[in-house]
């Protein structure tokens, strides 16, 4: 697979299904992993890099999810090719940004990669659309399960896998959830739902993960601790909370659909309005503009256009994107007329469809 095919195409993940009337875009399920006899973090060298490199992906290829998967080596990417992959959520930043010998593998509907030679050796992802949080968790140990039959990887029998970060130590999970939560932001209670997660232990991101802010008033949940808990709890723990904040988000919904139906509808009218017009549109104007749109359909104001087709305009408007899709760099006022057009040209496809 090229770069210039993936960026034509959704991930499977945003397809919209399950999605809880538009307010779960996504569960992940993460897991960090090491490969025993190798050095963690910054001691490592490129040579020992490239070593886990070939060894992982020997290991894929016996590996019935893996085996067919396409993989791209940073040090081959250009910038912009590395961001496309970074807001295709298949890479993270780190892994984009850092020198030496560093990959991604993945598999053809990119609901399951492996970023090699980031924070650790290995960080296993399984992403599913919606609330299939338990699909993505059991994907992850399916492939966990059969890389571990081809590598060694450093576990203590006492503590359980060893990684980079002490933080991650254990079972090196990492679940989370990305919610769209419009109506909690717009009736106040927002801040307080986030106090609420930090004492239960779940920290709270943006959309692309730690240092990233809630654009479009996305937010991504995850479990904070790894140690002393079992995959399971963790699990449990955290589609728990994901339907706490479903309710919590319904709740507000109903709030500003009783106390101020008219506002609410002229936000998303307005939005829609300047999204179908606009001839300039900025990355943050049209996360904005497109969430207010997202909350008119899933309170039916807006009718007719699917979760899938936001979320994957969501991605198709992003900065890399526009820049790969155009074949050649564009400056930031290109990139904005771009994003307009494109959002003009879509929007009209889904209004004739």
């Amino acid at each position: 697979m090229k770069l210039d095919s993936l960026i034509r195409t959704a991930p499977s993940w945003m397809s919209g299904d399950g999605d809880a009337d538009g307010i779960v875009i996504s569960c992940r399920a993460r897991l960090a992993r090491n490969l025993a006899g190798y050095p963690f973090g910054t001691r490592i060298t490129q040579t020992q890099q490239q070593q886990v490199i070939d060894e992982v992906l020997a290991a894929a290829k016996t590996s019935r999810s893996m085996s067919t998967a396409t993989y791209f080596g940073m040090s081959v990417l250009d910038g912009n090719e590395r961001r496309v992959l970074v807001e295709r959520h298949l890479i993270s930043p780190t892994l984009a940004d850092e020198k030496g010998e560093r990959g991604v593998l993945f598999n053809q509907d990119e609901s399951l990669s492996v970023m090699i030679n980031e924070e650790d050796h290995l960080r296993l992802q399984a992403i599913s659309p919606g609330t299939r949080g338990r699909d993505a968790f059991a994907a992850i140990c399916a492939l966990d399960d059969e890389l571990l039959n081809a590598v060694n990887c450093a576990h203590d029998p006492r503590i359980g896998f060893l990684t980079a970060c002490p933080t991650n130590t254990g079972t090196g999970l990492r679940l989370s959830v990305l919610m769209h939560l419009p109506a909690l932001v717009l009736t106040e209670d927002m801040e307080r739902v986030l106090q609420g997660l930090s004492h239960l232990s779940f920290t709270v991101r943006g959309v692309y993960g730690e240092g990233s802010n809630a654009a479009g008033n996305l937010f991504q949940i995850s479990n904070q601790a790894t140690l002393g808990a079992s995959e399971q709890s963790i699990l449990e723990g955290l589609l728990r909370i994901a339907e706490q904040l479903i309710g919590y988000e319904r709740d507000a919904q109903d709030s500003l659909t009783k106390e101020a139906r008219g506002q609410m509808e002229d936000k998303v009218w307005r939005a829609y309005g300047i999204l179908s017009h606009a001839r300039i549109l900025t990355s943050q104007e049209f996360m904005n503009l497109l969430s207010a749109v997202r909350l008119g359909c899933t309170l039916g104001v807006v009718q007719g256009i699917p979760s899938g087709f936001l979320n994957h305009l969501m991605i198709a408007t992003q900065p890399s994107h526009l820049r790969a899709e155009a074949g050649r760099g564009l400056t930031p006022a290109e990139r904005d007329l771009r994003r307009a057009d494109l959002v003009r040209e879509k929007l009209s496809q889904v209004n004739n469809s």
